[in-house]
């Protein structure tokens, strides 16, 4: 089925017609607080909107564009549970197998017991397991300064996940929550030993292609940036989204190798895109009925949030509740939220991974009336 490529208005004019005001208030604030460059897409039905503030190169001074493509981090991990999803729905695996079936003695060592974990906790973050991007060494090479040297360096699957057996487990399999990158590395590994292709291609073959999702990509190693695409920046904290003290200097991060994040955050995409892909989702064009319920099945976190599979919940301010995923990855933080029925998307992108909050965003769009 053909899908229709809409034409975003951008201006002022455009926006006051629109009542997107606000949306574009909170972008500016976020400028005004540091963030070096702001880009929104609202869409409702067939309604677009698209917001941008601040550069997209500190050096040029050349805008945003709504159109830019970015790292979309952690929202990687929502096209890799609709990936699973589809798979189980075909037979080709079950979300009660469990992760020492499809990887033998991968999950093992200082209380990791794969025997005991499930696909499915697996994807909810309820299995317990380490998350390498917590590790000290990890976050020096990775998140500080040490990152200008090793940038291009790459991560397999399989060295993530023995840096991450090198620690304890979070806790015991079904007796807690945490957000562990480890859990998405391990699906990515699991897609390729029960289907035969790596994730990238199945989300190639099971998501991008279907749903035209052009501006979409899984770098895998690679470095670059496709354009159009403006700069990534960073602190180098040492952690992402952390404080971004006015004295420290400010660093250009754009171009990295990022296999770091594999299956747990590599996608670069754009709003739209995203919009795209959430709204086919929610909307139920991508998993089967029983599947849907089984993503949208969440565990309850704090109160107004719940993590299903590869899917977060939210109750934002105005009572409205959305579903979605949120990503960091050095020099972006990135946000797409759906109304359960995907008739209405917002995502919103921040060039910068310190100081501001990119909630605010679609709070503003989602609680305007």
């Amino acid at each position: 089925m053909a899908m229709v490529v809409p034409v975003i208005a951008t201006s002022a004019s455009a926006d006051a017609r629109g009542g997107h005001r606000g949306t574009q208030a909170a972008m500016d604030a976020a400028v005004r607080d540091g963030v070096p460059g702001v880009v929104a897409v609202a869409e409702q039905g067939r309604r677009v909107w698209g917001g941008r503030s601040g550069v997209a190169d500190l050096v040029s001074g050349r805008k945003r564009g709504v159109h830019d493509r970015f790292r979309v981090g952690s929202i990687t991990k929502t096209f890799v549970a609709a990936v699973v999803l589809q798979m189980a729905a075909e037979g080709k695996l079950s979300l009660d197998d469990t992760v020492d079936h499809w990887l033998p003695g991968v999950v093992k060592g200082n209380g990791h017991d794969g025997k005991r974990i499930r696909l499915r906790q697996v994807l909810n973050h309820t299995g317990g397991i380490y998350s390498y991007t917590e590790d000290e060494g990890f976050q020096r090479q990775e998140f500080g300064t040490d990152f200008l040297r090793h940038r291009y360096d790459t991560w397999t699957p399989e060295r993530i996940v023995r840096l991450a057996m090198t620690h304890k487990p979070d806790f015991a399999p079904g007796d807690g929550w945490h957000y562990s990158d480890t859990d998405y590395v391990l699906v990515g590994m699991v897609i390729k030993k029960a289907g035969g292709r790596s994730y990238a291609d199945e989300i190639e073959r099971r998501i991008l292609r279907p749903l035209r999702l052009s501006a979409t990509t899984l770098p895998g190693t690679s470095a670059r940036m496709p354009k159009p695409s403006g700069r990534a920046y960073s602190k180098l904290t040492g952690s992402l989204s952390g404080p971004g003290e006015a004295g420290r200097p400010t660093y250009d991060v754009t171009e990295f190798n990022p296999s770091l994040a594999g299956a747990a955050g590599e996608i670069v995409s754009s709003a739209s895109d995203l919009n795209r892909f959430y709204r086919a989702l929610l909307s139920g064009r991508l998993l089967k009925p029983r599947q849907f319920k089984e993503m949208t099945t969440g565990v309850p976190v704090v109160p107004g949030f719940s993590y299903g599979l590869g899917l977060m919940k939210l109750k934002l301010s105005c009572g409205t509740e959305v579903w979605g995923h949120s990503g960091g990855i050095q020099g972006s933080v990135s946000e797409s939220l759906v109304a359960a029925d995907g008739g209405r998307a917002v995502t919103s992108n921040f060039n910068g991974d310190w100081g501001g909050r990119i909630r605010p965003v679609a709070e503003a769009e989602f609680c305007r009336d």
